[in-house]
């Protein structure tokens, strides 16, 4: 079925506008964040940069059509496996690799560009790969069986566990996480019987609070036969207890925590705050917010977040064909697990892993990845029901 629609009919407004006011959230927050002069850079106008090259990445998102993505979904899924394999063989020591904050995952860019994390992108990849390969599954499989479930989820997990083990490898967990996020979301989607997944997420969870409790009772255990390091254990005890390390690991949480809890109702105002938290423009731009616009102004932002999410689950609900459903919720998942485990961990509810606020933290890749990940979203908009019957064209 042809769409005889134009551009303007066709092209996702609401979208776009949801877009457009996290552009100014996420200025009006940088700005004030750089008052406190922690850089000389001004990531006003870097930001406003990558949010124009955003733009580009989305105009060219909507170029291709969904079956071309489904065409093209394992050579991405590819590229990106191969860019964190040479993260993983290339040393530290060469200009071309960036090492912070004990993690070796950025490459630098050449003409003082700055440098770009291909996890954020292969984030993207990696849901553009499980959609094909879950759709492929179905395709071939119209009888679901237990044995039919069990091979897709072991599908799953080979295709998890090869980007997952660099990414720890550098070590990122913040971002290993969302790509169990990402993973469990499309498991629940993908139809897999509760006879499997519901012992396997019990599983994840009980496995999960033992490592909990083994980062504050047994680190030097975990550092030893595990390969954990000490650092990553500091993140868990001073998230249970941050005022015993107020002087070296608590004290970002601590300051978050007081720069939020001061704003009060209805904050100190734009550019009125006096609580310093560092590295305020990126991971912590919501302790900004939360001092200078208080509850209201946080309110609004946790809303907006909602309205997004909202509207995305709404398109997936209207997308037609398998793969395209797939991605959307993919992104869905992506996109909700950020913002839960960033303002969490400003809240002292998660731990601190690191992770950028989506649309509104400071940073090209994170800005890029999710720019990809919307410019996918409007794509399958812009052409789902070209689509329509189009469930078994590659038959």
């Amino acid at each position: 079925m042809e769409n005889k629609k134009g551009f303007a009919d066709r092209f996702d407004w609401t979208l776009a506008f949801i877009i457009l006011l996290f552009l100014i959230i996420s200025l009006l927050a940088i700005s004030s964040a750089q008052t406190t002069g922690q850089y000389a850079t001004n990531f006003v106008f870097k930001q406003l940069f990558w949010y124009g090259v955003g733009v580009v990445i989305i105009a060219m998102a909507m170029f291709f059509e969904p079956e071309q993505y489904k065409k093209l979904s394992w050579p991405i899924y590819g590229t990106g496996v191969f860019l964190l394999f040479l993260l993983f063989i290339l040393p530290g020591s060469l200009e071309i690799v960036a090492e912070r904050n004990h993690a070796k995952s950025w490459f630098h860019l050449p003409f003082g560009i700055g440098s770009i994390q291909p996890a954020e992108f292969m984030k993207t990849f990696y849901i553009l790969g499980l959609a094909r390969l879950i759709t492929i599954h179905h395709e071939k499989n119209l009888i679901k069986t237990v044995k039919t479930d069990l091979i897709l989820l072991v599908k799953i997990g080979v295709t998890l566990i090869i980007p997952l083990a660099f990414i720890l490898k550098q070590p990122d967990l913040g971002t290993s996480l969302v790509f169990l996020a990402i993973t469990a979301a499309l498991i629940i989607v993908a139809g897999i019987t509760w006879k499997i997944i519901l012992p396997i997420f019990l599983g994840g969870i009980g496995m999960g609070g033992l490592l909990l409790w083994m980062a504050v009772y047994m680190q030097d255990f975990l550092v030893n036969v595990f390969g954990f390091d000490p650092y990553q254990s500091a993140r868990i005890y001073s998230w249970l207890d941050p005022y015993s390390y107020a002087n070296d690991e608590g004290m970002h949480l601590i300051t978050s925590l007081n720069a939020i809890g001061s704003g009060e109702i209805f904050g100190k105002g734009y550019g009125e705050r006096i609580v310093y938290v560092p590295e305020n423009h990126t991971d912590f731009i919501f302790a900004v917010i939360g001092e200078e616009y208080g509850f209201v102004g946080a309110s609004i932002v946790v809303s907006l977040y909602f309205l997004l999410i909202f509207h995305l689950t709404k398109i997936t609900l209207q997308l037609k064909d398998a793969y395209s459903t797939y991605v959307s919720a993919g992104i869905i998942a992506m996109i909700t697990f950020h913002v839960f485990e960033n303002i969490g961990m400003t809240i002292q509810l998660l731990p601190i892993t690191g992770i950028p606020l989506p649309f509104i933290s400071y940073g090209g890749s994170s800005l890029m990845g999710n720019m990809l990940a919307i410019g996918l979203v409007f794509s399958m908009k812009f052409h789902h029901r070209t689509y329509m019957f189009a469930k078994n064209e590659d038959d």
